[in-house]
């Protein structure tokens, strides 16, 4: 009963839908217009009461709970509620329809399958395809309306032709509480089987196919059982139709047009009809109406499934398959293009715009490109190419793994930043303000061993490059050894022996006379995850105060040393004037070789002593030393 209008849109139009809303048959007027009826009757009953029954107060009450109603009915989820139900009403109904059972492959199998002209061979193919087109009856009358009105009984069925009555009595006697459409299937394997072993089925390939085509035909009859037992779920469905329902009934009263003279927002005008509450309900209630017809396809609606024709559809295609063209050939002959290399179909009138269509050759057919861009490259230019991205790629790998082995950025940046400002701070203060107490030199303190906890700069920076320092108290800092040749993880404090085997190595070395030696620990109970060493110096007579800093303002070496020394601004004050050094640890000073030298490096640096006193200041990349700028005695 399924209502056709392909033929009718096959080709778009001006308003070529237009000419399907005036069908009747399975149209929206004719399942809908009860519901619209009574929906219209009752809103006017319930407006004919507000104007002409009720007194002045019963209506102003009544004003007041239209406006409520109509304030609060937006809140029921129409459209989210529907869209979701009705789709997945619509694909449950395209796949029920897909689970209808078929013959096509089957009749074909068996026709080329079984062999035998004899009358024994067509009874045999007559009678395999007869037991699957049972199946497929006995699970159509269980799931439709329809086709069990056309069979109620085994009686019918029989009447019918699909079964003897000797295979009623063998039906009928084989007990089971479940549906028994399965039997006929087993009926076909079993006759299957003796036509294998009297060799009308050649081979087990031949066999092999016939029974994978029964087992799906079988399957789909068990799908459509399946279909018709669980359902979707009831909740959902009662969720949907309260959700329409009620919301129309609370649109009765809130919909209604209140008295203009009230002066209520939204009421100034009375029209007695409510048009756009009636295309919503409309519109509503027929999406409602159509998932109500597409959930159980196998009905009597106009759109549901043409079951009976189906059954006779399939059987008389099926019966006429395995036995009137079973063997019955046309004869062959040559076709119309038997010397044609290029065969051509022709075109009646109405088509011979086809012809002057080009053919399709592809999206980029036509595609343009230009000439000094199709020049094939060499193939040694292209290899270097890819060597180049493969050592690319290989050293940002490796930069990716000496990242991902640092620190915290957040910690790192952090703790080089505050103690950067702590530093700049401090110079600020010894340079204009005298009385610089001992107290601010604390504070000071633990700023820097702040920092040295959240900043302690591993040698994942990759930096393999040495750098050299001038100190300009006479004597030059050795070169810093490489990041990567620091060793990391050791204790921080040494035992004696090691102290007095490093003097004896710097005394034998003639880099320094023997000077008392004063250990300045680098990052020591602040950064224990980094410890590097010690730094053996005696700059001056005041306390060393060292803090683990890295400055980012020394990455690249120092090829002059001479451009490092930066002037200072002179002292006034008697206090003896802070010395900032950072380089990495485990320095060493070396006095210059000749005076005149050291007054030559001076004079090319411009720098100027303070209050007779020199002034020292290295930048490098680890620690940081600050001390009083006193002249290393020689």
């Amino acid at each position: 009963m399924t209502i056709t209008y392909t033929a009718r849109v096959a080709n778009a139009r001006f308003c070529g839908f237009s000419k399907l809303l005036l069908a009747w048959k399975g149209s929206i007027y004719k399942v809908l217009y009860k519901e619209f009826l009574a929906f219209f009757a009752m809103y006017t009953a319930i407006s004919i009461t507000y104007r002409f029954f009720l007194e002045n107060d019963q209506k102003r009450y009544f004003e007041k709970l239209s406006i409520y109603c109509n304030h609060y009915a937006s809140l029921i989820p129409m459209s989210f509620v529907l869209g979701f139900y009705v789709t997945l009403i619509v694909n449950r109904w395209w796949n029920q329809y897909t689970s209808i059972p078929l013959p096509d492959r089957i009749m074909c199998t068996l026709s080329g399958g079984v062999q035998g002209g004899d009358e024994h061979g067509r009874l045999l193919r007559r009678t395999l395809m007869r037991y699957a087109s049972l199946s497929a009856l006995l699970i159509l009358r269980s799931v439709s309306t329809a086709v069990f009105k056309r069979f109620p009984t085994m009686d019918h069925v029989v009447e019918a032709g699909f079964m003897t009555r000797e295979e009623r009595k063998k039906f009928e006697s084989l007990h089971s509480p479940y549906n028994k459409y399965w039997i006929p299937c087993v009926w076909f394997t079993n006759l299957a089987a003796g036509a294998r072993c009297e060799g009308r089925i050649k081979d087990d390939n031949t066999y092999k196919l016939l029974l994978e085509e029964l087992n799906d035909f079988r399957g789909k009859c068990s799908m459509l059982f399946h279909y018709d037992m669980i359902s979707i779920p009831l909740v959902y469905t009662q969720v949907v139709t309260l959700a329409v329902y009620s919301f129309f009934l609370v649109c009765l009263i809130g919909r209604q047009f209140l008295d203009p003279s009230q002066g209520y927002p939204g009421h100034d005008l009375d029209l007695y009809v409510p048009i756009f509450t009636l295309l919503q309900f409309f519109f509503y209630a027929g999406w409602l109406k159509v998932a109500e017809q597409l959930i159980n396809p196998f009905g009597e609606d106009d759109d549901d499934f043409e079951t009976n024709w189906l059954i006779d559809r399939n059987f008389q295609v099926s019966m006429m398959a395995v036995d009137e063209m079973y063997g019955d050939l046309p004869k062959m002959e040559r076709d119309r293009y038997w010397n044609d290399s290029n065969p051509r179909p022709p075109y009646t009138a109405a088509t011979l715009f086809v012809l002057r269509k080009p053919s399709f050759q592809g999206s980029t057919f036509d595609m343009a490109i230009p000439k000094e861009d199709m020049h094939f490259q060499p193939l040694e230019e292209i290899a270097e190419n890819f060597e180049e991205s493969v050592t690319r790629n290989h050293n940002l790998a490796l930069f990716n793994r000496l990242l991902g082995s640092a620190p915290s950025p957040t910690g790192f940046m952090g703790g080089a930043l505050r103690c950067t400002s702590a530093q700049l701070q401090r110079l600020t203060r010894v340079s204009s303000d005298p009385s610089f107490s001992d107290a601010e030199d604390e504070e000071e303190k633990s700023v820097g061993r702040n920092a040295g906890t959240a900043g302690s700069m591993p040698s994942g920076l990759g930096l393999d490059t040495t750098q050299s320092t001038i100190c300009s108290c006479g004597g030059l800092i050795s070169t810093c050894p490489p990041l990567s040749s620091v060793e990391f993880n050791k204790q921080v404090e040494r035992d004696g022996k090691d102290e007095e085997k490093d003097e004896k190595i710097m005394e034998k070395e003639s880099l320094v006379p023997k000077i008392p030696t004063h250990t300045v620990q680098a990052s020591a109970g602040r950064s224990p995850p980094l410890a590097l060493g010690r730094i053996k110096s005696q700059l001056c007579s005041s306390s060393a105060t060292n803090r683990s800093v890295p400055d980012f303002f020394s990455f690249q070496p120092i090829s002059d040393p001479a451009k490092v020394m930066t002037p200072k601004p002179q002292l006034t004050n008697s206090k003896a004037e802070a010395v900032s050094l950072l380089t990495v640890p485990t320095l060493e000073v070396s006095i210059f070789s000749e005076n005149s030298e050291r007054k030559q490096m001076l004079a090319d640096s411009q720098w100027l002593p303070s209050n007779g006193k020199p002034q020292c200041q290295c930048v490098g990349l680890g620690s940081e030393v600050t001390g009083s700028g006193s002249k290393v005695k020689e």
